[in-house]
């Protein structure tokens, strides 16, 4: 997956992807014919009710879960005919993933959080302590390196767990309700620093989101209702 898509290519490519879970009369379609199209530098926010199939299309985006049909694919290359260890791979390389809970680790410093990625990848302590630096540094947290975090407030642990997220530099950014456990400050201050590193870093980023305020930050709205694309629509200008 070395050849990059053009703006006109899509980077993320969905043609009929279902998913099934469970056989015979206990078996519930979560997904029923998924047809959805992210370009480089798109930033999609995902919205729809519980059950509605949006978490589960975004763990197969993010290679944590697989379809049962249908075709998915990743810069042209299918993702379906890919092992286990090139999925692994290409969450490793390609995406990053921030989650509404931070997940970070309670015991071990913002910095160390940042650098757990990278350890993950083998490289060295300098040259990865240099990588966490400037990506804290891009989140406005250099001054913060030391801190756990307990010593932190949610919307630092969020900044943290994005730095985490970007510091190998992803193609695809995917954040699950990023704003969920924030108050509306730190929600728009989440959203802004979202929203400037995909105009600044031509991250690409897809959001799952129950908040309207929040899926206006987005260049696009995608609604998920029992299982398929509901719609997909234009934001218009973005804050």
């Amino acid at each position: 997956m070395t050849k990059q898509p053009s703006e006109n290519q899509p980077l993320i490519r969905l043609q009929g992807i279902t998913k099934v879970y469970g056989t015979g009369q206990a078996s519930m379609q979560a997904l029923r014919g998924i047809d959805l199209d992210v370009y480089p530098e798109d930033f999609v926010a995902v919205m729809g009710p519980s059950g509605s199939g949006k978490s589960t299309c975004m763990n197969i985006l993010g290679c944590l879960d697989t379809p049962t049909g249908g075709a998915y694919r990743f810069q042209g290359v299918e993702v379906s005919g890919l092992s286990r260890n090139q999925r692994a791979s290409l969450r490793r390389y390609y995406l990053g993933f921030v989650f509404q809970g931070f997940n970070l680790l309670n015991r071990t410093s913002a910095l160390e959080n940042v650098e757990l990625p990278l350890i993950y990848r083998g490289i060295r302590a300098k040259k990865r302590r240099a990588m966490a630096m400037q990506a804290l540094e891009t989140v406005g947290l250099t001054q913060w390196k030391s801190h756990t975090p307990g010593e932190l407030s949610g919307g630092q642990q969020q900044r943290v767990a994005i730095a985490r997220a970007i510091v190998t530099q992803p193609s695809v950014l995917f954040a699950d309700e990023p704003t969920g456990n924030l108050d509306s400050l730190r929600s728009h201050e989440i959203m802004e620093l979202l929203t400037g590193l995909n105009r600044d870093q031509k991250i690409t980023i897809l959001m799952v989101t129950h908040e309207p305020d929040m899926a206006k930050y987005a260049k696009r709205t995608v609604h998920f209702v029992d299982g398929l694309v509901a719609s997909d629509s234009n934001n218009g200008s973005v804050s």
